[in-house]
């Protein structure tokens, strides 16, 4: 299986149109210290989780963090492994709604096949029918 961060720089690259990990510095009892942020557009911040895993609560910390940092809008985007939701998902989401952050999930196996035809949508000319 693909991990988080494969299946969020398919995300963040090839359709959020944004750059993966970026680094972000900012000063704490007179230290620096630096986030990475899953996906940056010139819009919103995103994080992305996994679902039915603990590490998803993690991402609407972040994701509110990274906006305060860069002024950007939160965004959290839960990668769905199975098929349905879980109370990992479901707690996320709900969460996310009641603090206003945007919230979508979208399908691993949608992003691998994306990642996979790539080539495809970019060549034009590639007749779609073979005339």
């Amino acid at each position: 299986m693909a991990m988080e961060t494969e299946l969020a720089a398919i995300l963040c690259g090839l359709i959020m149109q944004g750059e993966a990990e970026v680094r972000h510095d900012y000063t704490a009892a007179g230290r620096t210290h630096f986030i990475r942020i899953d996906c940056e557009t010139d819009t919103h911040v995103i994080e992305v989780g996994l679902d039915n895993r603990r590490s998803a609560f993690d991402s609407l910390h972040q994701a509110l963090f990274a906006a305060e940092l860069t002024g950007k809008l939160p965004m959290i985007v839960i990668v769905d492994t199975n098929g349905f939701e879980e109370s990992h998902e479901y707690q996320v989401e709900t969460v996310a709604k009641r603090a206003g952050v945007s919230y979508l999930t979208t399908d691993k196996d949608f992003l691998i096949r994306w990642q996979m035809t790539v080539p495809f949508r970019q060549n034009k000319s590639v007749p779609l029918f073979g005339y």
